[in-house]
């Protein structure tokens, strides 16, 4: 399964970097992800779904100089989209009157929050060796069982799981000396 968020930050980068068919693949994917997102929040308005997904692929476009290659790129991404969503309820002047029942439907699929937790985590993971930060990233973010994850990253499954155990005591550790 492909992680979906690395192959569009891959794409991105790669357009960043002059590649014009990477920047075509991820407008082309963003507008499958974010149809469906403004659909969902304009039920009913599907020509202004539209108007908005490409709004934002111009934004998209047009800001993306300003996108930072070490953050994850769906929370830029979404970002811009549900500015431009609050735009344009602005202009209508109006607020989304949804039902209770169907109040899921306004929920983000990717939150600011996101970026912020991967942010963390990765600055929390970045005090193991990468050896072993590959391991934890593998076993207990990946979903990899101990004895993929080992043969992944060149460990036997005794010292994956010692080297497991080890790192999230480091981890634990320096969590609780940063909180104190």
């Amino acid at each position: 399964m492909v992680d979906r968020e690395a192959e569009l930050k891959r794409l991105m980068l790669r357009g960043l970097d002059g590649d014009a068919a990477a920047w075509r693949a991820l407008l082309s994917e963003m507008r499958g992800a974010l149809t469906p997102f403004f659909k969902r929040r304009l039920i009913g308005c599907e020509a202004d779904a539209e108007d908005l997904v490409q709004d934002c692929l111009i934004a998209i476009h047009a800001k993306r100089a300003t996108y930072d290659r070490s953050l994850p790129f769906t929370a830029w991404a979404y970002a811009i989209a549900r500015y431009k969503l609050i735009d344009h309820f602005r202009r209508l002047g109006r607020r989304p009157d949804v039902p209770l029942e169907e109040a899921s439907v306004l929920l983000a699929e990717h939150t600011v929050e996101d970026g912020v937790i991967r942010r963390d985590l990765k600055t929390v993971l970045s005090i193991l060796p990468l050896r072993q930060r590959r391991l934890i990233e593998d076993v207990r973010i990946g979903g990899f069982s101990l004895a993929e994850a080992a043969a992944r990253n060149g460990f036997t499954e005794g010292a994956a799981k010692v080297s497991v155990h080890r790192s999230m005591k480091t981890l634990s550790a320096s969590v609780k000396t940063d909180e104190d």
